[in-house]
C-alpha cells in the first residue's frame, strides 16, 4: 500500500513517486492501493452529504444488506465538488497522462454491519450508455429501467480505470474485495474458468480516505461481513476513450485532471 503526502513541496516528488509506482502496479497486477487521499474532514463531509439526500429516486436501492446510489453524481451532484479534491485530480493526471479522462460511472455501495450480501467473482464487463446502438463488436446488450448496458470491445473495457473510495476502514471481516493479480490481461473471463484463476486471489485492505485502484477485467469478489464495521464505498469509473458516432457513455461527467498543489 502507499500513502499520500501532503502538498508541501518537501513532499511533492514523494507523492509523484507514489502515484507513479501504483499506476505501474494497476498496469501490472490489475489493482493498487492508495492510502490518505482524502482527509477524515472530506470523508466526513462526503458521508453527510449522502446521508442528506432525499432517496425517493429509482437509483436508491435499499434493503436489510445494501444500499446502493446509481447514477451518483446525477442523484447528488454536490457530491462533485467533494470528490474532485486536488489530490484525487493528481492521481487522475498520473494514471491518464496522456489524456483528458471523463467519469463514466458513480455508485454509491453501503455493506451494513452484519450483511449477508456476497459478490461472487466476476469482471465488470458492462458499460452504461444512452441508447441500443447496432454497432460491430458491441454486444450483448441488456435495458432494465431504463439503463441500457453493453459489452463494448476489449480495447474499451481496458480503457476505464476504477477508483474506489473507501469511506470506512476495510478489511476481510467487513466484505473487503478480492482480487486475482494480473488476471485484467486475460481479456473477458468465461464464468465456469473462474476456479482456474482465483486460487491465487488476495485480499486489498483499505483505510477510510484510501482509494483502491482496478482495471475493470481484474476478477474480483467480495465475501459476506463478519464485522460490526459498515463499508461504505464509492465506486467511479474513468476513461479518455471515444465510444462510436452515436453512442455514448450515460454518466459521462468531463473531468479536467490537474496537478495538486505544490
Amino acid at each position: 500500500m502507499m500513502k499520500m503526502q501532503g502538498n508541501s513541496t518537501d513532499h511533492w516528488q514523494a507523492q509523484h513517486d507514489e502515484l507513479s509506482a501504483a499506476a505501474q502496479q494497476l498496469s501490472e497486477l490489475g489493482h493498487a492501493t492508495l492510502l490518505g487521499v482524502f482527509s477524515p474532514e472530506e470523508v466526513s463531509g462526503l458521508v453527510h452529504t449522502i446521508e442528506a439526500a432525499k432517496t425517493s429516486s429509482a437509483n436508491f436501492r435499499r434493503s436489510q444488506d445494501v444500499f446502493a446510489i446509481r447514477n451518483l453524481l446525477g442523484e447528488i451532484p454536490q457530491l462533485r465538488e467533494q470528490l474532485l479534491t486536488p489530490k484525487l485530480r493528481a492521481v487522475l493526471a498520473t494514471l491518464f497522462p496522456d489524456a483528458r479522462p471523463h467519469l463514466t460511472k458513480a455508485i454509491y455501495f453501503d455493506k451494513p454491519a452484519g450483511s449477508n450480501w456476497l459478490v461472487a467473482w466476476h469482471q465488470d464487463v458492462m458499460i452504461s450508455v444512452n441508447h441500443r446502438l447496432e454497432l460491430n463488436g458491441y454486444g450483448p446488450w441488456t435495458s432494465k429501467g431504463g439503463d441500457v448496458t453493453v459489452l463494448p470491445p476489449r480495447e474499451i473495457l481496458e480503457s476505464i480505470i476504477t477508483v474506489r473510495l473507501h469511506l470506512d476502514d476495510c478489511d476481510a471481516t467487513n466484505g473487503a474485495l478480492r482480487v486475482v493479480p494480473g488476471s485484467h490481461r486475460h481479456g473477458v473471463i468465461l464464468n465456469d474458468q473462474h476456479s482456474d484463476y482465483t486460487p491465487a486471489a488476495v485480499t486489498c485492505e483499505v483505510e477510510a480516505g484510501g482509494l483502491m485502484l482496478m482495471q475493470p477485467l481484474t476478477l474480483h469478489a467480495s465475501n459476506r461481513s463478519t464485522s460490526a464495521r459498515p463499508r461504505r464505498v464509492i465506486h467511479l469509473e474513468f476513461s479518455a476513450a471515444e465510444l462510436p458516432s452515436g453512442l455514448q457513455w450515460r454518466e459521462r461527467l468531463e473531468v479536467a485532471p490537474e496537478q495538486a498543489d505544490k
